[in-house]
């Protein structure tokens, strides 16, 4: 590969995670941003009890007494430092750049000049941003939403980090603006997951505590997921499990660093000896395939049970607790062994193997994220893992169950709360029953949604509460000038992204206070609470200064907000003063946040009620766990062309880069790569290094990603894998999974074409 400046370097791929490169690239990149006493002292109260919840991803914690003074992983440690920067962007900064200017910088250089310092306005016209005070700020914003002929010509869009309060005040603004437009980050990630199993267990959420995982599961499989890159922590509950005798398996069409040797940075053996190999066995699923290969498993379960009645199933359970069972052996009996090969790339001894591991297992934890719901199949995939589950009973027993792993550390409490275009009627009636008015009924728009109605000039204020609108979402160009139709777009936001440049007719930029830092509200400390990925609930304290005097916290933003466009009739301003005041309403209506207040007090917080695991109760349309006939399709790739997934650099979280290198994968120096497998590249005529084009081919016109280098890399034939979120303008607007609406980032028909001049 080319080895100019600027250019990115392929070093080859990394077989350990972790260990002493780990540790120093942390400490490296924490002291670069934060000075080293500010940042170990920030690191220390990183997922502790008294401190603060990890900005990063939705791992769940240890119980209290087994927590590690650095309880943290690289990725939390760089979220920690991005967030707690030295650096600054305020008035003097956008009096330096024009919005011109700003739009040819990379993301990167975007989020590296610092924290939002101050309110900034553009006005109709303008060509940068300017400062705007904060009462000013809220007044104009108040001022275009009444002013709306619709209210649901308005638009909120929460980011995953936001807080269980900010979050639950939000949703109640909207709701009382008269909109249920609410599209969150849900939308592009686990709303499949979400959807699936509210299907077939009557809940949207995974079943498994992480002492599931590191106390009890015997077998664990971790399906198009990388936890070395995107849940660093989740290595050390993985290396628990093994050491007491669990075999895990891995599934992804990638090989990853995290699924070689751990090299736990907190253990002799992880700093000076071999460390940990965590993948019993590695399953090469080509991208796509693992709907077949669930399927699969489940059609060699039925046949192992044909053989030895009464040996493999738990006929008990599925008699008493589910229903749908025979429909589905049907679908597994019929199934062709020789489609399951073809659409998994797998052999059929291989698939056998791994039923022969399942029914040596007594419990059995799936653990899967966007690697399974960004497909067109997406749900049906999720429902198969449903009925693998099902078949053995291992949902509702310690060691086992679903446990879509979230990517953000508050996705999955913001949708508890109400951020939810489509939130049931009995939530909707206990909000009525609380605050004395009628909230919307009908569904609002999701994210894909969103965006159509903006490319359809039908919003007139966009408002994001948080996150990377413009970065995350698909169709890029579209998505683009679908936030340059709205007459008003406002974001909530610690730093400038991509977003803030692909703005209405007039912006505001309005600076938040971080998650690190201390919110004070009259006088008074205040503590905000998030939801993991196991259903757990616990407080977050910031322990550092405000950035600026100038940042306000997302609840004091909404608030202040509600009271300006509302009145205070509804308490908006007790609210924002003083956070017990939401967590008292969430009590009374969100279910399971009885005595919210005291059980928060809690060290380590408590734990929501899951009626799957707890009782095996579940709240389906026929009140049992549901087997489901899943047709095993796959994208169609025509020949000469490939199936393109994303996948997150390792120096990445979310659309925040942190560097330009992906260490385990042996990347440096820069993101726009294209891993191809070396009989493709032959079949292409391309060779290690070249120039590329990405075309995405789907009916309605080209979509040209352009300038990727070609590096050779151990993926399925017929498969190609690239960044997210550079690749996002790949993927069509309207291609998206069924039922759930999430784009198909992870399943794109490309070319590979040689590199063309901007035309």
């Amino acid at each position: 590969m080319a080895d100019r400046p600027g250019e990115p370097r392929a070093t080859g791929p990394k077989q350990a995670s972790v260990g002493v490169h780990g540790i120093t690239e942390t400490l490296t990149y924490v002291q670069a941003e934060t000075g080293t006493v500010r940042g170990v002292r920030t690191l220390l109260a990183l997922n502790q009890v008294d401190g603060f919840d990890c900005p990063s991803c939705a791992w769940g914690d240890p119980e209290p007494g087994h927590r590690k003074h650095a309880e943290f992983c690289e990725n939390g440690a760089k979220a920690v430092a991005w967030e707690a920067t030295r650096k600054r962007v305020d008035a003097s900064f956008f009096a330096q750049h024009t919005i011109a200017d700003l739009r040819g910088r990379d993301g990167h250089w975007l989020e590296a000049q610092g924290r939002l310092s101050e309110p900034m306005h553009l006005p109709p016209g303008g060509d940068r941003y300017l400062p705007i005070a904060w009462d000013d700020a809220l007044r104009l914003v108040a001022d275009r939403l009444r002013a709306l002929p619709d209210p649901n010509r308005a638009v909120f869009y929460t980011s995953g980090r936001t807080s269980n309060e900010a979050a639950f005040v939000y949703q109640l603004l909207a709701r009382r603006l008269g909109t249920n437009n609410l599209p969150d980050c849900s939308n592009m990630c686990h709303e499949s997951s979400g959807a699936a199993l509210t299907e077939t267990i009557g809940v949207g959420k995974g079943t498994v505590s992480l002492q599931d995982i590191t106390d009890h599961a015997q077998l664990i499989m971790i399906v198009g997921q990388n936890p070395g890159t995107c849940h660093p922590r989740m290595l050390t509950a993985l290396e628990q499990a093994k050491r007491r005798g669990a075999k895990i398996i891995a599934v992804n069409p990638l090989p990853e660093a995290g699924f070689g040797r751990f090299r736990n940075p907190q253990t002799l053996r992880g700093l000076a000896g071999p460390g940990t190999q965590l993948a019993d066995r590695y399953l090469p699923v080509r991208v796509n395939g693992d709907l077949a290969l669930f399927a699969g498993l489940n059609k060699a379960l039925l046949a192992a049970e044909e053989t030895a009645p009464g040996t493999v199933l738990d006929h008990d359970f599925i008699d008493r607790y589910c229903d749908g069972f025979e429909q589905a052996a049907a679908a597994w009996q019929a199934l062709d062994w020789e489609r399951v090969q073809e659409l998994t790339g797998l052999g059929r001894r291989a698939v056998e193997y791994t039923a022969a591991d399942v029914m040596a297992a007594d419990s059995v934890v799936v653990c899967w994220a966007m690697g399974l719901t960004q497909h067109h199949n997406a749900v049906p995939t999720i429902r198969e893992i449903v009925n693998f589950l099902l078949l053995r009973g291992n949902i509702g027993r310690p060691g086992a169950g679903p446990a879509p792993i979230r990517g953000h550390s508050n996705v999955q409490g913001d949708r508890t709360m109400g951020i939810w275009e489509k939130m049931p009627d009995s939530f909707l009636d206990a909000l009525r029953a609380e605050f004395g008015f009628d909230p919307p009924r009908d569904h609002g728009w999701d994210t894909v949604e969103s965006i159509r109605a903006m490319r359809d000039g039908k919003v007139d204020v966009f408002f994001a509460l948080g996150g990377n609108f413009a970065a995350a979402t698909p169709d890029t160009t579209v998505t683009e000038k679908a936030l340059a139709n709205c007459a008003l777009t406002v974001h909530v936001a610690t730093k400038l992204n991509r977003s803030h440049l692909c703005h209405g007719a007039e912006a505001l930029l309005l600076p938040c206070l971080g998650r690190t830092e201390r919110d004070i509200q009259a006088g008074v400390e205040q503590f905000v609470t998030v939801e993991d990925s196991m259903a757990m609930v616990h407080a977050s304290h910031g322990r550092l200064a405000p950035g600026s005097p100038q940042l306000r916290s997302e609840v004091s933003i909404v608030t202040a907000l509600g009271r300006e466009l509302f009145g205070d009739a509804m308490g908006w301003e007790r609210m924002g003063r003083d956070y017990r005041v939401i967590r008292r309403h969430i009590e009374h209506v969100v279910p399971g946040f009885h005595a919210f207040e005291e059980r928060v007090a809690q060290p380590g917080g408590f734990m929501l009620p899951r009626g799957p695991r707890d009782s095996r109760t579940f709240p389906t349309a026929t009140g049992k766990a549901r087997f489901t006939v899943n047709a095993v399709t796959a994208v169609r790739v025509p020949d000469g062309h490939l199936l393109l997934t994303t996948v997150r650099s390792h120096d990445q979280f979310n659309t925040t880069v942190y560097g330009l290198d992906d260490r385990y994968r042996g990347i440096e120096g820069g993101r726009r790569v294209v891993f191809l497998n070396e009989d493709d590249m032959k079949t292409l005529a391309v060779s290690a290094g070249d120039l590329v084009d990405l075309v995405s081919h789907y009916p309605d016109r080209e979509r040209r990603a352009r300038d990727f280098r070609v590096v050779p890399y151990p993926v399925p034939r017929g498969c190609a894998a690239t960044y997210f979120p550079e690749a996002n303008l790949l993927v069509p607007l309207d291609s998206t999974a069924e039922t759930s609406n999430t784009p198909t980032t992870k399943s794109v028909v490309i070319s590979v074409q040689p590199a063309t001049a901007p035309g």
